[in-house]
C-alpha cells in the first residue's frame, strides 16, 4: 500500500466557467488555467501520481501542450487512473478539501463524490469531499482563488 498527497490552486478571474471535480457550478467567477482549471480533479491526480512515485500533474500533462488547452479534467484523471493501471496500482480510497470562501458548495458535492469514484473504478463510499472556507483570510478568503487538498491510498492491484 502506497499513501500520496495533492495540492492544487487556481486564480478566479471573470469569463471563465467554475467546474469542480466535474460539476459547473454556477457563479461570476471561474478558475483560470491551461484545461479547465478543475483543481479538485488536479489535486486528485497529484495525490495519485504522488502514491505511484510517478511524478506530477505537470510532468504527464504539461501547460504547454496544446492537447491540454481547455481539456475536461476528468479525461486527465482517467488518464492518471490508467497510467496507475499499467504499472500494477489501483486506487483503494480518497479523501479532499477544498478551500474557497465562495460559492457555498455542500450541494455539489454528492455528484462530485460520484464522479471521483467512477472515473477511479471504486465505490463511492470510498471516496470522500468536503469544503472549508478560511475564514476570510489568505488568497482563498479575498476570493482570489480556489484549492484544493487530496490524499489517497492506492495499492497493488491483484
Amino acid at each position: 500500500m502506497r499513501i500520496g498527497h495533492g495540492y492544487d490552486v487556481h486564480r478566479l478571474v471573470t469569463d471563465r466557467k467554475l467546474i469542480l471535480g466535474g460539476v459547473e457550478i454556477p457563479y461570476e467567477l471561474g478558475l483560470l488555467g491551461h484545461s479547465d482549471a478543475d483543481v479538485l480533479y488536479h489535486a486528485v491526480c497529484d495525490a495519485l501520481l504522488g502514491a505511484a512515485a510517478l511524478g506530477d500533474i505537470g510532468k504527464h500533462f504539461p501547460d504547454n501542450d496544446q492537447n491540454f488547452k481547455n481539456i475536461d479534467s476528468g479525461i486527465l484523471l482517467g488518464r492518471v487512473i490508467e497510467l496507475l493501471k499499467s504499472k500494477g496500482f489501483k486506487p483503494v480510497n480518497i479523501d479532499s478539501t477544498i478551500l474557497a470562501q465562495k460559492p457555498k458548495l455542500a450541494g455539489y458535492i454528492p455528484q462530485m463524490k460520484k464522479n471521483i469514484a467512477k472515473i477511479c473504478g471504486i465505490e463511492e463510499d470510498c471516496v470522500n469531499v468536503k469544503a472549508t472556507t478560511e475564514e476570510g483570510l489568505g488568497f482563498t478568503g479575498d476570493l482570489s482563488g480556489i484549492a484544493a487538498h487530496a490524499v489517497c491510498l492506492i495499492e497493488k492491484a491483484e
